[in-house]
């Protein structure tokens, strides 16, 4: 891709995505407490890696 065709095509985002938020703030503010808490499966699988691995590594370290 050339300079000038990414350029055109980030003015062409920005634009579209301040007409959305000027469009569709309140809907998007309204979503936001149901998009944390389905945040929340996500953040507990990711941070607590599946849970597949409980003790499993007190027994790599003992031998």
């Amino acid at each position: 891709m050339d300079r000038r065709y990414k350029i055109t095509l980030a003015v062409f985002v920005g634009v579209a995505l301040i007409l959305l938020w000027s469009d569709h703030k309140s809907h998007l503010l309204g979503a936001l407490p149901w998009l944390i808490l389905l945040a929340c499966p996500l953040l507990h699988k990711f941070m607590h890696r599946g849970h597949g691995n409980h003790g499993r590594q007190s027994d790599k370290s003992d031998k």
